[in-house]
């Protein structure tokens, strides 16, 4: 497995750990993990607290963020997408976007929204993120639903 997409899972599990949602991603600059961060949205009472939000928020200011690349459990939702084209991450690895689409066109109107700014999109359908993914949603309809699966 990839050792960062295995980053990402440990954080994942982290957050459901805590009692939050499991997605996990980290940011890596030339082969190295410059931040790592999980879905913090119930833990913090914050609807902006997205594992990628959260990631980018543990790197701090950068000086560039043209030569990372961020990893995700989970196709990243408009939300996020939005914070990879607004700091021009040009790669986004996820593990997986059978349970939830995300910027990849879940409302149609934008079908490659990161791949038409730009952005390389690698989606690993790992089986491991869709299992941990499918069962909290089978679990926590109500928690899933809230503002993600809307």
């Amino acid at each position: 497995m990839d050792p960062f997409l295995r980053a990402a899972i440990d954080e994942a599990k982290q957050g459901l750990k805590e009692g939050g949602l499991p997605i996990g991603s980290v940011l890596v600059r030339n082969g190295q993990i410059v931040a790592r961060g999980h879905n913090r949205r119930v833990q913090h009472g914050d609807p902006m607290a997205h594992a990628e939000i959260d990631c980018l928020t543990q790197a701090k200011r950068q000086t560039t963020y043209k030569d990372t690349v961020l990893y995700s459990t989970l196709m990243p939702c408009f939300l996020c997408t939005g914070a990879v084209i607004q700091f021009g991450i040009p790669k986004v690895v996820v593990g997986e976007s059978v349970t939830f689409p995300g910027g990849e066109g879940k409302w149609g109107k934008s079908p490659d929204f990161m791949k038409a700014n730009g952005v390389e999109v690698i989606d690993l359908h790992d089986a491991e993120c869709i299992e941990m993914m499918t069962t909290f949603i089978k679990n926590n309809p109500a928690l899933w639903n809230e503002d993600i699966g809307v």
